[in-house]
């Protein structure tokens, strides 16, 4: 069994982005490696307790529990800004408006 394991934590604004390779024991979480990676340091505002994560585009609920593997990368979400629905019901009434 390998002393630790290669991760990336991943954290992006629409300017701004960082990707953070670093080397965790086995049996380090999610939560875990993205602390250990320093990245909260790097943008203001950034509450890694709080924060969505998934793996490689997957959405995980419980990341403080899941455990990582050897090449995974944390992805730190960003909240949404406008809810999906309601940009879509804004956008078909412009439609509705302007056809």
């Amino acid at each position: 069994m390998a002393d630790t394991l290669r991760v990336e934590v991943v954290f992006a604004l629409p300017d701004r982005q960082r990707l953070i390779a670093l080397d965790v024991a086995p049996g380090t979480t999610m939560l875990e490696a993205a602390r250990q990676s320093g990245i909260a340091g790097q943008f203001e505002g950034l509450e890694l307790e709080t924060a969505s994560m998934g793996i490689f585009g997957k959405a995980e609920p419980h990341p403080a529990e899941r455990v990582l593997a050897e090449g995974e990368r944390v992805e730190i979400y960003r909240p949404l800004q406008v809810d999906p629905k309601a940009a879509r019901r804004a956008r078909a009434a412009r439609g509705r408006r302007d056809g």
